[in-house]
């Protein structure tokens, strides 16, 4: 209702997203709200393309920047991150 609420009067709406599915299931989902006005992402990345080639996670570093972005009406970019680097030692 709170998301609802803000839509109604255009305010913006930042998401946060993290979960197993996202680039299987739930990837028809997120890209319809990529294209909905007044909702906005921090930006996300694969957590382990190996062990859970579907699951995304944002990255809580750009959250403040997310915030600022989204409260001038402009999404962060890039929205989909690079995938962090494993230390392999």
């Amino acid at each position: 209702m709170a998301v609802k609420s803000n839509l109604r009067v255009q305010r913006p709406v930042l998401l946060h997203i993290a979960t197993n599915d996202a680039l299987a299931a739930s990837a028809q989902n997120i890209s319809h709200l990529l294209n909905v006005k007044h909702i906005y992402f921090t930006p996300f990345r694969q957590d382990d393309s190996e062990k859970k080639p579907s699951s995304v996670v944002a990255d809580f570093s750009l959250l403040p920047k997310a915030v600022e972005a989204a409260l001038d009406g402009r999404q962060l970019q890039p929205i989909l991150l690079a995938p962090l680097l494993k230390d392999k030692t």
